[in-house]
């Protein structure tokens, strides 16, 4: 896999504190589309193969649509980088901070992810596929020091709508049981100053999870302190924000597999195995 890429705090610029640096990774200026991966496959008859067994039990788990996870950490090292190269990497990344640091990549079969944790001194603690909508670990994270509770900041000059969408959010918050559609806030209709996005950033700041998802545009999704509820933002090829939203539901949908492309992945891998046992 290519090294990681560094998410960002999902905020306006001039929306936090100076010491809250914004730095937005640089963005791609087309969606990018599927294509089947190109290696050297002149390998090991031996490493091919383990190689082509990790990919069919993914496969087999995906056409069963169950949730599985296979373990790479105690495979040679020549099997996982040759599964690195047949998976590439994908339009979703997802950090993670607590409790534990992981950072997660979709590969370029949708549905199909790569976990890995990293311990405080950078050393491989975990290292997975996983076969799901969107890992587990996301939800469970997202959870990690929030509160369904919180107070509201106060209201300082220059501030006009903020207020009210806030007590929307915290009675949906309270009200939100996993599952339910996503009740989604469009901020960029609304009028608000930049000391309305502060007061947002006050009263529920940033969570433990940020995701860069490249699917359907440029999005940035970031967690909050306020149960259930994420900023999602999206951004044109200038890194110019085009649409600024408030969701109140577990994992936002732009950044799911969707089931048609779960689906569709499971095909394409049977496709590849081909490809990989014809040498």
């Amino acid at each position: 896999m290519r090294e990681f890429p560094i998410p960002v705090v999902a905020f306006g610029v001039g929306s936090q504190p100076e010491e809250e640096s914004v730095e937005y990774l640089p963005l791609p200026h087309e969606m990018t589309t599927f294509a089947l991966p190109v290696i050297n496959l002149e390998a090991d008859p031996e490493i091919l193969e383990a190689a082509c067994e990790v990919i069919e039990n993914l496969r087999a788990a995906m056409q069963a649509g169950s949730h599985k996870s296979f373990d790479l950490i105690n495979l040679p090292p020549k099997v996982v980088e040759l599964i690195n190269q047949s998976m590439g990497q994908g339009e979703v990344s997802v950090l993670v901070r607590e409790p534990s640091n992981l950072h997660i990549q979709e590969t370029v079969f949708a549905g199909v992810w790569r976990v890995q944790e990293i311990s405080e001194q950078g050393m491989m603690l975990r290292d997975s596929l996983h076969a799901c909508f969107i890992p587990p670990e996301v939800q469970q994270s997202a959870l990690t020091g929030i509160s369904k509770i919180i107070s509201a900041p106060p209201i300082n000059p220059g501030i006009m709508n903020a207020p009210p969408v806030l007590n929307e959010l915290l009675e949906r918050s309270a009200k939100y049981r996993p599952g339910q559609s996503a009740h989604v806030i469009n901020l960029s209709l609304l009028p608000m100053t930049p000391e309305d996005l502060q007061y947002f950033f006050d009263a529920f700041g940033t969570g433990s999870v940020s995701i860069l998802s490249r699917g359907y545009g440029n999005c940035r999704i970031t967690s909050t302190r306020l149960a259930n509820v994420w900023w999602v933002q999206y951004f044109n090829s200038m890194d110019k924000m085009i649409l600024n939203t408030i969701e109140v539901v577990d994992i936002p949908e732009v950044a799911r597999a969707a089931k048609e492309d779960f689906e569709e992945s499971a095909e394409r891998l049977g496709e590849w195995l081909g490809v990989m046992r014809e040498h």
